[in-house]
């Protein structure tokens, strides 16, 4: 991940705590932070990406809430505020007579740089839904979307910002969110009139929103939708399976249907008679599981996904880790390993390398010159050469244009070798690529290991 955004303020966070708290969170790794737990007569505690830790011993007395929480203001009827200028939020638990009796602090931040391997799939206009447990960066996503296609593509986007969760607190937008609008919702409960109501006032090109979650705003998604506005969201859910499993929601992806087939047809299908099926077209072109905040799964056609679920079969998926990062220079551009969800490569020593010890790395290239390739591999001197049959290759080498192609898509499910996508047919972009991966898998030049 890159560095946070230069206009994301940490310390006027830590600043509504008393000062011994201040002192506890000053010794921490600021960039490791995403919330501060304050609970009445519990140790305050600081929750990192990699665990939890409490600061100092004393527990969180009625008053220290009180004077936090002035400090805070109102509070909404969702039980949200926030600091004006700022993407953190705070949230508060209220006993039986209406009381705060805990505090949430998240850190908000805008993060430069995580559109990452989306960026084709909005560029190309397709509307594209994000799936991930709380805290792995949704929303963070959104942002950079909303300001990529902003400032850098010239769109008209409107953000639909409930609890002003995407913009941040205040009238002014976050800078975060670039050029785009903000039309900030009331309260949950208007959200799905607040989309239908910016596509019908403001001509949007682009809409995004966070957090559908009921059957409202799942009718007002599929409107925007139908009026040809490309759609950006988040939904409640790990994966593209629980969200068929969801009754109000699977609709996002074109619902699910019962469905019984004659005897002909089932013996001739290999099936029950009854089945299910999906009941019409996918809302959301494109489905994105976030993983972590490095790694990201990608349903290309969620069309073709949900079909695949419905059958019991293992749809295409395509796993993207952000860790494999484009160049300084820009010359070798974007250079993703875009691999099958159960044979992805991570930098690991418990990954076995693509080559066992004195074979040559095998390269079938789909797509790529494949003269290009081996003057590469002549220049770099590199223990591996192109093949003309997929079956005798370790490695797949093609454009990122061709990141949908279903050929390439069932070639890959059927034999499980990775694939790596370069921007362009060019000398430097392979020569980056096959250093990089080389580098990955502990594979040295001339045949040595």
């Amino acid at each position: 991940m890159t560095p946070a955004h230069p206009h994301d303020d940490i310390g006027l966070l830590f600043s509504l705590l008393p000062l011994p708290l201040q002192h506890a969170l000053s010794l921490l790794a600021r960039e490791q932070l995403l919330e501060i737990v304050l609970d009445l007569g519990r140790v305050p505690q600081a929750r990192l990406r990699d665990g939890a830790v409490m600061l100092g011993s004393e527990p969180i007395s009625h008053d220290q809430l009180q004077q936090i929480v002035g400090r805070i203001g109102p509070f909404g009827q969702d039980n949200r505020a926030g600091i004006e200028g700022t993407l953190h939020r705070l949230s508060a638990l209220r006993n039986r007579r209406g009381e705060i009796v805990g505090l949430t602090l998240r850190v908000g931040r805008a993060v430069i740089g995580t559109i990452g391997p989306l960026r084709d799939l909005v560029e190309r206009g397709a509307s594209l839904l994000l799936l991930g447990r709380p805290g792995v960066g949704k929303t963070t996503r959104l942002r950079e979307v909303a300001r990529f296609l902003a400032d850098e593509l010239g769109r008209r986007v409107m953000v639909v910002d409930t609890s002003n969760e995407i913009g941040g607190d205040g009238d002014i937008p976050h800078p975060a969110i670039g050029c785009a609008r903000r039309i900030q919702v009331p309260t949950p409960e208007k959200q799905h009139a607040v989309m239908v109501e910016a596509v019908e006032n403001h001509m949007p090109e682009v809409i995004i929103i966070d957090e559908i979650g009921t059957a409202a705003d799942v009718l007002a998604a599929r409107t925007v939708a139908e009026r040809g506005v490309q759609l950006i969201g988040t939904a409640h859910g790990n994966t593209l399976a629980n969200l068929l499993a969801n009754p109000t929601l699977c609709d996002l992806i074109g619902g699910v249907q019962t469905v019984t087939l004659g005897d002909e047809m089932a013996r001739l299908r290999g099936t029950q008679k009854t089945i299910l099926e999906r009941k019409g077209p996918a809302t959301f072109d494109c489905v994105v599981e976030l993983i972590s905040q490095d790694e990201l799964l990608i349903h290309a056609d969620s069309n073709g996904s949900v079909d695949a679920l419905l059958r019991g079969e293992s749809p295409p998926v395509l796993h993207c880790g952000d860790a494999v990062a484009e160049p300084a220079d820009g010359e070798s551009g974007v250079v993703q390993s875009l691999l099958p969800r159960r044979r992805r490569l991570t930098p690991s020593s418990q990954t076995p390398p693509l080559v066992s010890s004195g074979h040559p790395l095998m390269i079938y290239p789909y797509g790529v010159d494949r003269d290009l390739i081996e003057r590469v591999l002549r220049d770099l001197r590199l223990h591996a050469r192109t093949v003309r049959r997929v079956e005798r290759a370790n490695l797949i080498l093609a454009l990122r244009e061709q990141v949908e192609d279903q050929r390439l898509l069932r070639m890959v499910q059927a034999t499980g070798i990775p694939v790596y996508f370069l921007k362009r047919n060019s000398t430097a972009q392979i020569r980056h690529l096959l250093q990089h991966n080389l580098e990955l898998q502990g594979v040295a030049a001339n045949g040595t290991h």
